[in-house]
């Protein structure tokens, strides 16, 4: 491709849209799932990165957006608001990569989980590289639905921000728990 293009990462927890046909997504995957939405007779399309499959119920912010059925909705709802048509929706998904021994099934429930996600909702996935052991880098022309997939040898990195929120989720349900013993009224 000619001309200059402006380059955003999309990083865990978010959700990027863009109907500018310069803009090209990228992201970074380990077990993580990103989906490349886009409809194609309205040249826009997004990209999101979610860690944990399932509703982040409770949870608000980018916190909420590391689920998978929360940065699901945020894509579609978002491409929605920049003139797509929910019947003309497509997709291609990557990531579920068992890339971190410590993070266990996680990337296999992320796999699961967006493709039941896709066929409950009706929106078709073209094409996907899930699961294996490699992390991908991803770029993505969301206006045209062009994808790029480099599998990525070195994961470390990956691994130690994926270990990193999974502990500090755990940690927080823990005290959640502790505290939901307490008598607390509120009036």
């Amino acid at each position: 491709m000619t001309g200059s293009h402006i380059t955003t990462t999309v990083i865990q927890g978010e959700v990027v849209i863009s109907d500018n046909p310069a803009t090209v997504l990228v992201t970074l995957l380990g077990s993580c799932i990103s989906v490349c939405m886009f409809d194609p007779h309205a040249r826009v399309g997004g990209m999101n990165h979610f860690l944990l499959p399932g509703e982040g119920a409770g949870e608000d912010g980018q916190l909420a957006m590391r689920f998978g059925a929360n940065a699901m909705e945020m894509l579609i709802n978002g491409i929605l608001k920049a003139g797509g048509n929910r019947d003309r929706l497509v997709c291609k998904t990557f990531g579920g990569g068992a890339v971190v021994p410590s993070l266990g099934r996680v990337g296999q429930d992320n796999c699961r989980f967006v493709l039941q996600y896709l066929s409950d909702e009706g929106i078709r996935c073209i094409s996907q590289s899930l699961g294996g052991t490699q992390a991908r880098r991803v770029r993505f022309w969301p206006t045209t639905g062009r994808a790029q997939q480099s599998l990525v040898h070195d994961v470390q990195a990956i691994g130690h921000q994926e270990e990193a929120y999974i502990r500090r989720r755990v940690e927080a349900e823990r005290t959640w728990a502790r505290n939901a013993g307490s008598d607390i009224e509120l009036f």
